[in-house]
């Protein structure tokens, strides 16, 4: 049994993501899934890179957090299982190592989460519970149904061993391209991916991107201080990126890195997705184009050797088709 199955409670509320961490992560995703695929194009005549994680089984990077922290749990912890709160990334992701590994998977999905992604979830066997975004706590509802069955909440972001599965994906652009980038661009909701990039790639400069109105991590990265999302937030196309509060497990890792913040309007985030179709074939959601719009309208210049996640393609067709249209 791994050393991290046998820690007590004391022990995993003091424990901090690492590069260790990413690394141990790394080996367990790279033993079972083939590396995705790294794609080069230009922006203003200058050569990027991205990394395109929407090509995952379950069209998302999230399945690297969940695969480490569910392969770390201990024999009686699978017995009990695992409830899980997403709008449908990481619930897929849950979802799908539970069902490689026999765990029962509880997850918490709000009601407008989009349909494709809650089928999915579900087609991994995992049990669908549906809340309302707006008045109810999504993590009250996981705690409740932990404290009466037992299970281990597997947050989506605010855990360091999912930090560090999502890190994994850094190691593993690395090997592929032959150096560490000088710059990572990433979408960034709660910050799981973003800490765990910057964990991965110690020398690299990291920029994050989250749609406008949702900035809250941007905006806590400019003032030092952890600060919610502001009242009557507006909508936006980016159901996985709709964080209203980052951790400080996220915030403290970016934080000490010196990561910088910027938003992207959803017409912007819409023009990054036809770019995507058109120029590298893929089909990206709109949170998983965040950080490809950032670059597209300049919002990050290109540094040396820039590297963009392409975070997730689980989009319903009729809003890729508005998104792109034009």
């Amino acid at each position: 049994m791994d050393k991290c199955s046998l820690m007590n409670e004391a022990e995993f509320t003091t424990r901090k993501p690492g590069f260790p961490g990413v690394m141990r992560a790394y080996e367990k995703v790279s033993a079972i899934l083939p590396p995705t695929p790294v794609m080069s194009f230009e922006i203003n005549d200058r050569q990027v890179w991205a990394k395109a994680d929407s090509l995952q089984p379950i069209g998302a990077f999230k399945l690297r957090g969940a695969w480490h922290r569910l392969t770390d749990l201990s024999e009686a912890e699978r017995a009990r299982g695992v409830v899980a709160f997403s709008s449908g990334n990481h619930a897929q992701g849950v979802a799908w190592a539970a069902s490689r590994l026999g765990i029962a998977a509880t997850i918490v999905i709000p009601r407008d989460a989009p349909s494709i992604k809650v089928e999915a979830t579900r087609s991994w066997g995992a049990e669908i519970i549906l809340y309302d975004r707006a008045k109810e706590d999504r993590a009250e509802i996981a705690a409740r149904i932990a404290s009466k069955s037992g299970a281990t909440v597997v947050p989506s972001f605010d855990d360091p061993w999912i930090i560090e599965g999502q890190g994994s994906a850094g190691l593993e652009a690395i090997k592929q391209l032959g150096f560490e980038p000088d710059l990572i661009v990433t979408p960034c909701g709660g910050g799981g991916l973003a800490a765990g990039l910057a964990l991965s790639a110690p020398h690299a400069q990291i920029a994050i991107s989250e749609p406008e109105g949702w900035d809250d991590m941007k905006r806590s990265l400019e003032g030092g201080v952890i600060v919610p999302v502001g009242p009557n937030p507006p909508s936006t196309a980016c159901d996985a990126l709709q964080t209203l509060l980052v951790s400080p497990l996220t915030f403290d890792v970016l934080r000490s890195r010196g990561a910088k913040g910027v938003a992207v309007s959803d017409g912007e985030i819409g023009m990054a997705m036809r770019f995507a179709r058109n120029t590298l074939g893929l089909t990206l959601e709109p949170g998983g184009a965040a950080g490809l719009a950032a670059l597209l309208y300049e919002k990050v210049e290109p540094v040396g050797r820039t590297l963009v996640m392409l975070s997730g393609g689980n989009v319903e067709p009729a809003v890729f088709a508005a998104m792109t249209k034009g």
